[in-house]
């Protein structure tokens, strides 16, 4: 393995570390809201913490790391991280887990953006999307891995085991950034934001990609809550193991697609990449709410080997997630790797994805509150609804404005 290699492969492992660690608490969420019994607003805030935080260390972390070293940064941000696994095994109530979310916000940030970064730097633009897709296999390996360990790991030892398994993989991986990833020799002056936020292809990427965080920020959060929170909440009321198997679809297809699509995405460009994968995704949401229904109608046993007695939407669910992951995976590589190219050619490739993280930001925040008031008010089914609503809308705006200011041949050729 020659030193470029390493040096990838080290990037990879931050990002399983820190992939890791982001659906740990996913896995558990349903946990804590059923042990705090938590109204529908604080419901929301135990993501929106997660977001707003984010926000905040959006563009500090994507200066210093154009204006310093990203590998440096890297390092700090993962041991931020440590001491934040290891501050939630002392958390004791509602709004404890909502400042510890929201300082797992801060460290997600910095390793991913800085993992990203350097990944699209060393990256050469004809292999830059399938190292992305490589990049991001990596993380849905670690969300395969981390939601069926934490939830059986929950079962048998309780919060502080499935935390320093998380502590124990940062630490892991900081190590291997500082021994094998070179110092970042391109640095920027100035802020590149400004110039990186008037590029025609980011912003209109951007008409697409605001309306669908909004989609995948509530399916992704509410696919876990309808599995596992009680039936009088609108659940199924399945176990930790049996969501963590539901979230896993989800994390598997993406992570088995992702390199392949990615480099199709090399081949044969972005857009459409972007555009195919949006609506599918909008499609497949629209379903999950007909889980039972479908599971009634095809008579599927409600006993399933290892797991026990669940329901007969169990199967449709996880098929139903399954396909979101493969929705997900058409669209992922191709969007990171625009912004990708686009940073890269400005010398700005910390701030195009920061960029890419400030865009996303309103939608996710606004979202998980969104979703607790729709499920306390009218009934969980309309939170995927509303999730399918967005998708749709975002594809239609793309299109649009894709068209309008890149010719009606762009979508193919973009």
């Amino acid at each position: 393995m020659d030193r470029q290699d390493r040096q990838f492969y080290s990037l990879y492992l931050t990002r399983f570390a820190g992939g890791f660690g982001f659906i740990t608490l996913i896995t558990l969420l349903p946990e804590y809201i059923d042990l705090y019994d938590p109204s529908g607003l604080v419901i929301g805030l135990f993501t929106t913490a997660f977001t707003l935080a984010q926000t905040a260390a959006v563009v500090p972390l994507a200066w210093a790391g154009d204006r310093y070293d990203k590998r440096g940064v890297l390092l700090v941000g993962c041991a931020i991280g440590l001491a934040v696994y290891v501050a939630f095994t002392f958390v004791a109530s509602s709004m404890g887990f909502v400042l510890a979310r929201a300082a797992q916000g801060i460290t997600v940030t910095a390793t991913s953006l800085m993992s990203l970064s350097l990944v699209g730097e060393l990256a050469a633009q004809g292999t830059r999307a399938n190292h992305i897709g490589k990049a991001n296999a990596a993380r849905f390996a670690a969300g395969i891995v981390g939601s069926l360990g934490a939830g059986a790991l929950y079962s048998t030892a309780g919060f502080g085991a499935v935390f320093a398994v998380v502590a124990g993989l940062l630490a892991l991986a900081t190590l291997f950034v500082w021994l094998f990833v070179s110092p970042d020799g391109t640095t920027v002056g100035g802020v590149p934001f400004t110039d990186l936020a008037l590029n025609r292809r980011l912003l209109t990427v951007s008409s697409f990609r605001a309306q669908y965080a909004v989609a995948v920020t509530l399916v992704r959060t509410w696919v876990p809550i309808y599995a596992g929170v009680a039936a009088a909440r609108g659940g199924l009321a399945y176990g930790a193991v049996a969501v963590a198997v539901v979230i896993t679809a989800e994390k598997f297809t993406n992570m088995v697609c992702q390199p392949y699509t990615g480099q199709l995405s090399d081949r044969f460009g972005r857009a459409l990449f972007v555009f195919a994968g949006g609506g599918f995704y909008g499609m497949v949401a629209l379903a999950v709410p007909f889980a039972p229904t479908i599971g009634e109608f095809l008579s599927i046993p409600s006993a399933i080997p290892f797991l026990g007695q669940l329901s007969p939407a169990f199967v449709p669910l996880v098929i139903l997630n399954g396909l979101l992951g493969i929705a997900d995976s058409i669209r992922e590589p191709a969007s990171m790797a625009l912004f990708a190219d686009e940073g890269t050619d400005d010398g700005g490739v910390a701030s195009s994805f920061g960029i890419r993280e400030l865009v996303w930001r309103p939608g996710s925040i606004a979202a998980p509150l969104l979703g607790g008031v729709l499920m306390a008010q009218v009934g969980m089914q309309w939170v995927f609804f509303v999730g399918a609503l967005a998708a749709f809308s975002g594809v239609g705006t793309f299109l649009g404005v894709l068209s309008h200011s890149h010719g009606t041949a762009a979508l193919t050729r973009w």
